[in-house]
């Protein structure tokens, strides 16, 4: 028991600090060095490196750890697939979700506004909002596809987040989303993702690319065209 409460606090704690760029695209981790942070064992430090590792947040490099770089060439491929997967949910949302599950999920995200918060409160949002709308399909394994994809561009997204139009434009596009699927025009709704995907993925890509040099600076790998 011990062992599996160190491994889950070593993960969750790494994972955050990935994820906020604390630990930046790039950085080198230490074995040792968790072992000493958390007063750990080897035996759950390396079993919760090997969980990150399955989300794609750090590989081996060599005998050593490193956060992964971000990867321009992977956050193209996993919007297309997550445009795939979302537009997916969404026919599934308008013909199996009951009227008050998609009226609660419309009314979240109107809850939510267009007041910009900040980087935590737009990465939160956007999570909520993408997870929430993959739970309406019914469907196990889009559920697990979307967050699993949601994680996997976390540090990219948490970019994008830096500015107040990014979260603002953000919240635009889930609220013509969430109107759609409430009103069950699964076409409105899937025309409404691929434009959300698109705009979303632009203003990631136009953000690291503009601040490249900068990012360089901090330390943060970027990788890809």
């Amino acid at each position: 028991m011990q062992g599996a409460s160190q491994t889950e606090q070593v993960y969750d704690h790494v994972r955050q600090a990935i994820l906020s760029l604390d630990i930046v695209p790039g950085a080198r981790l230490s074995e040792r060095g968790l072992e000493a942070e958390f007063g750990a064992s080897r035996t759950p430090i390396r079993a919760a490196l090997m969980r990150l590792q399955g989300e794609g947040l750090v590989a081996l490099d060599g005998r050593s750890w490193q956060a992964t770089p971000i990867d321009l060439d992977e956050v193209t491929a996993l919007a297309e697939f997550r445009e795939a997967v979302e537009s997916a949910a969404a026919r599934l949302a308008c013909t199996r979700a009951s009227d008050a599950a998609l009226d609660a999920f419309a009314a979240q995200v109107e809850a939510a506004g267009p007041d910009p918060g900040d980087e935590r409160s737009g990465m939160r949002r956007g999570s909520d909002f993408h997870e929430g709308l993959a739970a309406l399909s019914a469907n196990a394994f889009i559920v697990q596809a979307v967050a699993d994809t949601v994680t996997r561009m976390a540090r990219a997204r948490w970019l994008e987040m830096r500015t107040e139009e990014g979260r603002a434009a953000a919240w635009r596009e889930h609220a013509a989303i969430a109107d759609a699927i409430r009103r069950r025009d699964a076409e409105a709704a899937g025309s409404a993702i691929a434009r959300h995907t698109q705009a979303n993925l632009e203003r990631l890509l136009a953000s690291i690319r503009s601040d490249r040099r900068a990012f360089g600076a901090r330390g943060l790998r970027i990788v890809g065209e």
